[in-house]
């Protein structure tokens, strides 16, 4: 997949950091030389005293996204950008990330092999989850993972969990992380779960510190569905640590991968495992 007749980008900031109006400034300067009209969101453009687009529209008149800021940046635009398919380029703004990978010092020259078709797209897998509850039904994207777990410490929480409607396990203990591959280096590592190649179509459901030694992290394949209840108690579903969703005793959560799936724009030569190693500090 390769983009072509690159026209407009849509372009959003890290919040709460007016710096970056430099950064966006010189981005600007570097696309509209090349006839590629900038648009930012309006939130970013408050925050540094330009006039933005509403999220929604901007992604409708861009051709792709760019973020400034972290992976965090990042995986807020792939969340909220999903149903409009868009490919998304990170700019890291600080540390390099796992996904915002491209140093703003390399966005010129970057650009310019855009344009020469010099660039490869990566596809990433999407959790997609279903709420149900009183109210209805309210359905999520998470880049990262999704987090089942309890609304106080005081208490361990209960979790009955089912694949494709067949009972599969029930965990007790601080909650279950559901982690998409690309999230896998995240939460998911914290807990003990294992580490997935980006590009593969699975999940990975680990426990959070689980109250049995026996509970174990599993890897499932990505046409699999599980469903989860917390039958005793209230709980939390956090979705990618951004938002959070108060479910009863009497709500069901299904979650699987999505149908559609993030693309990432990346060097040519954008290698997972040297951002892996210089992350970790494996190697020498």
């Amino acid at each position: 997949m390769k983009l072509t007749n690159i026209k407009r980008v849509g372009m959003i900031l890290r919040p709460s950091t007016p710096e970056l109006k430099v950064m966006f400034f010189e981005a600007k300067r570097i696309f509209e030389s090349r006839g590629i009209e900038v648009i930012i969101d309006n939130i970013s453009g408050g925050m540094i005293d330009v006039m933005g687009q509403p999220f929604e529209m901007m992604c409708e008149n861009s051709d792709f996204l760019v973020t400034i800021g972290g992976d965090g940046t990042l995986i807020s635009a792939v969340r909220r950008s999903y149903h409009y398919q868009l490919p998304v380029l990170g700019i890291h703004a600080g540390k390099l990330g796992f996904l915002a990978d491209l140093d703003f010092a390399e966005l010129e020259s970057f650009v310019d092999k855009m344009l020469n078709g010099e660039y490869r797209i990566d596809k990433r897998s999407i959790l997609q989850a279903t709420i149900h509850n009183s109210k209805g039904v309210n359905e999520v994207f998470a880049f990262n993972d999704i987090v089942l777990t309890r609304p106080s410490i005081a208490k361990m929480i209960h979790i009955e969990t089912y694949v494709d409607g067949q009972s599969f396990n029930t965990y007790f203990g601080d909650g279950v992380v559901v982690s998409t591959p690309t999230g896998s280096t995240a939460y998911n590592l914290s807990a003990g779960g294992p580490v997935l190649f980006p590009l593969s179509q699975v999940f990975a459901l680990t426990p959070i510190c689980p109250h049995s030694l026996t509970q174990r992290p599993m890897v499932f394949p990505g046409h699999f569905e599980i469903e989860m209840k917390t039958p005793d108690a209230s709980a939390l579903v956090i979705i990618d640590g951004q938002d959070l969703v108060k479910i009863s005793h009497k709500d069901t959560v299904n979650i699987k991968l999505a149908s559609g799936v993030a693309h990432l724009i990346h060097r040519k030569e954008f290698n997972y495992f040297e951002v892996l190693k210089e992350k970790m500090g494996w190697g020498n």
